[in-house]
This record gives C-alpha cells, structure tokens and sequence, in this order.
C-alpha cells in the first residue's frame, strides 16, 4: 500500500471579487449550461494571477493555481510564503472548509485543523463542552475523549477556566485549549496555520514539542508559519508558494533558502522613508549603505568572502561626536549574533560635512546562514540615536563551498573581528 496521505493534483482555487458565485445569475446560469453540456467553465479561461502587487484587469482572481503536490505519512511540510501567497487557501480546501474550483485532492485518514484561534468552538459554550464538541466533528466517541480529557487541560494550562464559556477566554488561551484538543486526539494529519503565534513562547515551544511527538508517531503534520526557525527545526519537507503557485517544493532547506532570497530586500535604505527619523532626531543621517563586491552591489556572499558595506553620512546640525553601531541578528529567532560600536568622529562636525567609510567583515569568521543587519547612528555619551535602519534587512551568505567550518560554528553571541576603512 501506498504510503502517501495527501495527493494534489492541479489544484485550483478561484474567487470573483466583491461577489459571491460569478456575480450575477446570467453568469450563473451560463457556468452551469456549460457543465451539463459537458463543456469546460467559460469563467476558469479567464483571471489575474494571484499577485497584490499590482492592480488587475479582471475581477476573476486566481488565489491557487496549478498547485501539485504529495504528502507522505509521517512527514511534517512547513508551507511558507508572504501574506496572501495563498497558505490558508490552500488549508482550508485540505481542511474541506471550502471546495476547489479545479484538481483533484485524495486525503487518506482523519484530518484536525486548527486554521484559526477558535476554529470549531461555540463561544457560548464552557471549555469542557468545547473539547467535547470538537472531539465529536474530529470523529471521537465519548469515552475516548474522556481518557484524552485530562492531558487535554493539562497541556493547555486553562485549567482554572475549563468550566466558564470560551467567549471569555483571551485569544491566546482559546488557541492554547484549540491546539490541546486538535494535536491529542490522535488525528492521521494535523493541519495547523499561524495560529501559534498567538501563545507566548512557553506555549509555542510546547506547541512545538507536540507536532514533533506527533510526527515520531507516523502522523503527519502539515504546518504554516512566518517564523522560519521553527518551520526549518520542525519540517522535512516544504513547498514555497508565490501569487498562488508553488514556486519550490522539496527539502526543507532549500524551501527556506529559496523563500529567503526571493523575498529579501534588495535596497536596504530608502533615504525618502521619513519613518525610520520620527523616532531619532536627524541631526546625522544614513545617505546611502550598500554591500558591495568587485566595486558591484551584491546582497549575496560565500562563506569564504570578505563581506564589504559601504556607508555615507550627511550631517544636518552641528554635532560634537559620531558614534556608528551595527548589529547582526538572526533573522529567525531576533538574536543577536553579535554587535560593534565605533566612535568615527570626535571632533565637531559642521553641518553639511559627509563622511563616508566601509565596514568589512572578514571572510571565514561568520558561520554560512542568513542574517538581518542593523545600522544605528548617536553620541556615545549621551545614547541619543541620530539615525537607525531597524528594518528586518536580510544579508545571505550561502554555503556554497565552504572550505572548513573552523571558526564560531557554535551559536550564541561572538565578537567578529569587524574592520573599518575610510
């Protein structure tokens, strides 16, 4: 028998905007004369590309299209993409919450979906009435809902509030008591969207935990989340989707290295975004900050390559010290890899000065991964920031080749031999 559980075939999902149905009952009736005639839905030729990025010719929208997949019995896929790429589409078409328009879909065993905080629970109803209501839509008779009843509480820390109407509840505990009730159950597949974002990190670490046990069960797992972290410890395989189409599908790894460098910014300064100066006072701003190799911008180094970012500064107001901080942070988990602070002008600067300097970091000394660099400019004495470039701005450096892994391969806070050239 075959081991898989879920089979896409040219999956298709579309939807007309500000309507319901194809608008209007002409339509209507045309899409239905067409399929007692055995004729392919006049509406299904036409459509935009599932894309908000620009403004669309048609309302016919295809939020998925040409989706094609297989999901194997205990695997754990992490679906990833930016907001609108068509993730949640696609779980609730799995989830049997809406119907396809197009394709075929062959699901083998009983499927809980935890697509949202509260999905299956009646408000008016305590806790202990909830899990015993979704343990009946997932299928379970009461005496084995009874024997999971206690690990359900216990696992979902609501305890002191099983017994009050769930309306009560705040978004984290509904998604706490939802997980608890979906993940011990014991369903074949397990589907969980971003929900999990909504605990504190306790929670999601158990969350975390459980989807694992899960999985070393023989269960699958089907996972969507923005925190890349947990989507590269938790999943084996991944698929990428982009304006509704899968883009890459495969190893996990490669999943998030390609979702990585396809939605990285390129421009890591945009000097006409006034936001980033609302809360610095401007006296010294950031002109310009660009990586740079062989005298080119590039976003994109080797491990066995110096990494070069050339910077200017303008001064806007006489200022007595410059100091320049930069931070290297995990894009994943926001920790800090490691951080630098050098006083590049104690003297008084007049106002219109520039002074423009490289940061290098040398080749070797940062392990292969992703990482998000933060620019800061203030006065050392009195910590007021001038300027700051806080946006996730994401460097990769691939692991293309790497000669050796000889040098800070542990993780946690290190001290880069950071360089400055003027």
């Amino acid at each position: 028998m075959s081991d898989v559980v879920i089979k896409v075939e040219n999956l298709g999902k579309q939807y007309r905007l500000g309507s319901v149905g194809t608008g209007t009952v002409s339509h209507d009736l045309n899409r239905w004369w067409y399929k007692v005639r055995g004729k392919e839905d006049p509406y299904l030729k036409i459509g935009d590309v599932n894309d908000r990025t620009q403004r669309g010719e048609s309302d016919l929208v295809w939020a998925l299209k040409d989706i094609n997949f297989e999901v194997r019995q205990g695997d754990v896929l992490g679906i990833i993409g930016k907001n609108g790429a068509g993730k949640s589409t696609l779980l609730k078409i799995l989830s049997r919450v809406t119907g396809p328009t197009l394709g075929n879909i062959k699901v083998r065993g009983r499927i809980a979906s935890l697509l949202e905080v509260g999905t299956g629970f009646h408000p008016e109803l305590t806790g202990r009435e909830n899990i015993f209501l979704n343990g009946a839509i997932l299928g379970m008779t009461k005496n084995e809902i009874k024997s999971k009843f206690d690990e359900i509480v216990d696992f979902s820390g609501v305890e002191r509030y099983i017994d009050t109407p769930v309306k009560r509840y705040s978004s984290g505990m509904y998604v706490r008591l939802a997980f608890a009730v979906a993940a011990h159950l014991e369903p074949e597949i397990l589907i969980v969207d971003e929900v999990l974002a909504v605990g504190d990190a306790e929670f999601q670490r158990k969350c975390l935990g459980k989807m694992k046990d899960v999985s070393g069960q023989g269960r699958t797992v089907l996972f969507v989340s923005h925190n890349l972290q947990a989507v590269s410890n938790l999943c084996n395989t991944g698929i990428v989707l982009k304006n509704g189409r899968v883009e890459t599908y495969g190893n996990i790894e490669d999943c998030v290295k390609s979702y990585i460098i396809s939605s990285r910014n390129t421009t890591l300064i945009n000097v006409s975004n006034s936001n980033r100066l609302k809360r610095t006072n401007g006296n010294v701003i950031f002109e310009e900050v660009k990586a740079v190799k062989n005298n080119e911008e590039c976003w994109e180094f080797n491990y066995d390559e110096d990494i070069c970012v050339n910077i200017k500064v303008k001064v806007q107001v006489e200022v007595d010290d410059l100091s320049f901080y930069l931070a290297i942070k995990n894009p994943f988990s926001g920790e800090i890899i490691s951080n630098f602070k050098l006083v590049i002008s104690d003297k008084k600067l007049e106002i219109e000065d520039c002074l423009s300097f490289s940061v290098i970091i040398p080749f070797k000394t940062i392990r292969p991964g992703q990482y998000a660099l933060y620019f800061a400019l203030g006065d050392a004495g009195t910590k007021i920031f001038y300027d700051v470039v806080d946006e996730n701005v994401n460097l990769p450096i691939l692991n293309i080749n790497p000669v050796s892994m000889d040098v800070h391969e542990n993780s946690g806070f290190v001290t880069l031999p950071i360089k400055i050239q003027y």
